[in-house]
């Protein structure tokens, strides 16, 4: 028996441990996504819970709670009609992860916890039944991830672990959330990292790292993502061991591209060169960045747009290309 027929592609579904489904629909002409709920076993028709962008982190209702199954499945935790949503609280600001709980029927949403602004805290599962306790993972800019478990209702939480800081050399590190704007209005942003000991006003070797993204709109092009109250950890190939050369990073530097997917491509060298000088320019402005002495680097389309930058600007001494996808 057919159950749901969708408009656009299905990108997966989930299932909910007493029957019924999460079903996720993507359009690719507008960067749209729906989930619908539908419950085959009621007979009741399906309904569309959430209609959005998909790329709007503002709005982002957040991922259901699951649990593994003896069978080895992940199912959508249930308590009576409520299901929960663990999400990940963009704001202006910068990211804070939250928990709700949404009812299955009605559509009422309640929020149980949201991160503190000064940290970055969040629900990593749930602790038995009823949706009361749940364990989170909680980290600031000095303090490393660590585990605790909350219960509703209760503003303090039970430490669980007592991890010691690995790298202290590290806490000497600065960053900061910057916003700005590109020539075209099109609001911007980079976590600005500044290496250990560094004395203001000194102008630094700069390196951008970033990863372009399609947009269909402006205004979800200029959201932030990412928290500037995270722990710093660096590991492997990462680009922030040149901190420790003493070279400024800007991380994340955001470089969108808007416009209707089948034509935004056509102007995409004009769109990244110019999201690529904002984020000098802004650098410059703060005192930090020198901008004869700038590379841009990065992953897969990264790697991509860091030829296109090289190869249509004058913007950059160096690039690193890493694992480039360089067939678009």
């Amino acid at each position: 028996a057919e159950v749901l027929r969708t408009e656009q592609r299905t990108t997966g579904y989930d299932c909910g441990e007493r029957g019924g489904l999460l079903v996720r629909e993507f359009e690719r002409r507008r960067l749209w996504r729906r989930v619908f709920l539908v419950d085959p076993d009621q007979g009741t028709p399906a309904r569309v819970a959430w209609s959005l962008s998909a790329r709007d982190r503002y709005q982002d209702p957040g991922d259901p709670v699951t649990r593994p199954t003896a069978g080895g499945q992940k199912v959508i935790i249930q308590e009576g009609d409520w299901i929960y949503l663990n999400g990940t609280g963009s704001t202006p600001q910068g990211d804070r992860p939250f928990l709700d709980r949404y009812h299955w029927k009605t559509g009422q949403t309640e929020r149980l916890f949201r991160s503190a602004p000064e940290g970055y805290e969040k629900v990593e599962g749930m602790v038995g039944a009823g949706g009361e306790v749940w364990l989170t993972k909680r980290e600031s800019r000095t303090g490393p991830p660590n585990y605790f478990v909350r219960t509703g209702g209760k503003t303090e939480a039970r430490e669980l672990t007592r991890f010691a800081d690995p790298t202290p050399q590290l806490r000497k590190i600065q960053k900061k959330l910057v916003t700005y704007r590109r020539a075209d209005g099109v609001a911007l942003s980079f976590t600005l990292y500044l290496p250990p000991d560094y004395q203001a006003g000194t102008r630094l070797p700069t390196v951008v790292w970033a990863y372009p993204r399609e947009f269909a709109d402006a205004g979800t092009a200029g959201q932030v993502g990412g928290s500037a109250e995270r722990f710093t950890t660096i590991s492997g190939t990462s680009h922030l061991f040149l901190l420790l050369a003493g070279y400024a990073v800007l991380d994340n530097a955001t470089m969108p591209v808007v416009g209707d997917p089948d034509t935004a491509n056509n102007t995409y060298v004009e769109q990244i060169v110019s999201g690529a000088k904002a984020a000098i320019d802004k650098a410059a402005e703060l005192g930090v960045t020198d901008p004869k002495r700038v590379a841009v680097g990065g992953h897969s389309y990264g790697a991509f747009r860091t030829a296109t930058l090289l190869a249509h600007s004058d913007l950059f001494r160096a690039g690193i290309a890493r694992s480039g996808a360089s067939n678009r």
